[in-house]
């Protein structure tokens, strides 16, 4: 059996971080942080802490304060190199990496933008990493993966789950759902939505 190459992603300080393209963005806009929360319907705090780095807002959050700012949330992914892109084919030097920095976690988008009804992403969790106390869930669709390294805690509607190197899971997205990294090593996960949700 041939083992494959693990690599990292790269050191979040040689990247913009979300933070300061959020701010970017709002500046460009030409809106205050009052005004984003308020479109986003969540408090000027956590607007003003995404922004300095201090916390990672949930992906519904997320979600809402991209809105309020009329951008995509793929505009936050580092693309390393689009040349030669398809609609079909992401090549790994392609993939589009967000760094969620405070919350340990790194995601690679492996799918096409162009394919919106399934999404397929590595999770790479550090150490302590995690997506926050606070259970999340979409209203449709559904949830696979496979872990491809280390250990992944997962909390399915308040029951926890134990996942090893091998093992894998499958949940519809309307399940309350948090996860995290399970030990002292990294946690590579292999993970899939529908509809894509990136």
């Amino acid at each position: 059996m041939s083992q494959s190459v693990k690599t990292l992603p790269p050191d979040p300080a040689d990247r913009d971080d979300l933070g300061a393209r959020l701010r970017r963005r709002r500046k460009v806009r030409g809106l205050s942080l009052k005004e984003v929360a308020s479109r986003a319907e969540v408090s000027i705090g956590l607007v003003s802490q995404v922004e300095r780095g201090l916390t990672m807002p949930s992906v519904r959050s997320l979600g809402a304060i991209c809105g309020a700012l009329e951008m995509p949330v793929g505009w936050l992914f580092d693309r390393a190199d689009a040349e030669g892109e398809s609609d079909l084919v992401v090549r790994q030097h392609q993939r589009r990496v967000l760094d969620l920095g405070a919350k340990g976690m790194v995601k690679e988008l492996m799918t096409p933008d162009s394919c919106t009804g399934i999404q397929m992403m590595r999770l790479v969790i550090r150490p302590g990493g995690s997506t926050g106390d606070t259970p999340y869930n979409h209203p449709t669709g559904a949830k696979c993966g496979t872990v491809l390294s280390g250990q992944l805690v997962m909390e399915v509607d308040g029951d926890t789950h134990h996942l090893n190197a091998g093992d894998s899971f499958a949940f519809e997205a309307s399940r309350m759902i948090r996860f995290w990294c399970g030990g002292s090593e990294t946690a590579e996960v292999l993970w899939i939505v529908t509809p894509a949700v990136y």
